[in-house]
């Protein structure tokens, strides 16, 4: 069993890692053909060698250190951002039978790892001794408190469903939420904490139109100002990672995670455990990837926030919206059951 875990982890560390490095890849193609380019193309057939030639690049560089910084907090800041999107990604279910860490409180050691993302966020920005990069900080302060309020309100709605779509399970479990989409997706059920849930996931990881806490045109850069080399690159890798776990998050709270269409019909639970950790690990992976192209897509698509709007629309907006929709919600299932 212990051989099993580590292997387990391991290997779902190189294919995550790799991941995020092609996700790069991928965010610069889909650009280029939205912007009528090329993109990348040189290094290695159709570009295909891009993100590895980036990761020497930013290894082989000078690593900058300024002078009133204080050098233990600014290294611990990266290394703090990339251990939280890893860890997200361990409570992920991709089969029935492949999980690398279950646990018994799952969605609220899930909620404790994204509000301990702040801090990475803010020690950046303060360590390094720049008012650009703490204004970064600040603003990222500001905005992961008024979204993961609404993003909490989004995974109690889906809890609500789980407990009463599945009583005898614990519904805190993302493997007891999938169990409980056999009969249909939690998107049909309740989208209105789908719609919530899924803004909320674009301000948790950063990206555009909710990046304010690197806009260049305001900050410089932001919280990664002074930054460099390949701690630079930590935060680069980090945001593609939180975007990669925020998709497969939507994918296991939302779309069924590893469930797969007909699956009673062709009596996938009575193949051999390895075919259907393929199945399950292969439908996961097309709905993340689908959901990463959603993401780049809004990115090349949609203008920035201004400041004052992003705080409206996480308090005035969303976190409303989705108590209402967990009261009406619970409000159903007392009337139907």
């Amino acid at each position: 069993m212990e051989l099993t875990f580590w292997t387990t982890l391991v290997g779902m560390l190189l294919v995550f890692f790799t991941f995020a490095a092609y996700a790069t890849l991928f965010e610069r193609k889909l650009a280029a053909y939205i912007q009528d380019r090329v993109g990348p193309n040189r290094v290695g057939p159709w570009g295909l060698l891009q993100p590895l030639a980036d990761v020497l690049k930013l290894v082989f560089k000078e690593t900058f250190q300024p002078l009133p910084s204080y050098r233990f907090l600014q290294v611990l800041a990266p290394i703090l951002m990339v251990t939280l999107a890893v860890g997200a990604l361990a409570m992920l279910p991709l089969s029935p039978h492949l999980q690398i860490f279950e646990g018994s409180v799952g969605l609220l050691y899930l909620l404790g790892l994204f509000s301990l993302g702040v801090y990475g966020l803010s020690l950046a920005g303060w360590a390094t001794g720049s008012k650009y990069s703490l204004l970064g900080g600040l603003r990222s302060g500001a905005q992961a408190i008024s979204y993961e309020l609404s993003l909490g309100t989004a995974l109690l709605s889906v809890l609500l469903l789980t407990a009463a779509l599945v009583p005898e399970a614990n519904p805190l479990l993302p493997r007891s939420i999938v169990e409980a989409q056999r009969h249909g997706w939690f998107v049909l059920l309740n989208p209105i904490g789908f719609l919530v849930y899924v803004v909320a996931a674009f301000a948790e990881a950063n990206r555009a139109p909710f990046d304010l806490v690197e806009a260049e045109q305001e900050l410089v850069g932001g919280y990664h100002t002074e930054y460099s080399a390949i701690r630079f690159g930590a935060f680069f890798v980090a945001e593609y990672m939180n975007m990669i776990t925020a998709s497969a998050l939507i994918s296991t709270f939302f779309f069924g995670g590893y469930l797969g269409p007909f699956e009673s019909q062709l009596g996938v639970a009575q193949w051999p455990i390895a075919w259907q950790n393929v199945w399950g690990i292969g439908w996961l992976v097309l709905k993340t990837i689908f959901w990463i192209f959603v993401f780049i897509w809004v990115r090349w698509t949609l203008p920035r926030f201004r400041y004052d709007h992003l705080m409206q629309i996480g308090w005035k907006v969303l976190l409303p919206l989705g108590i209402i929709n967990l009261a009406v919600l619970a409000g159903v299932i007392m009337l139907t059951l």
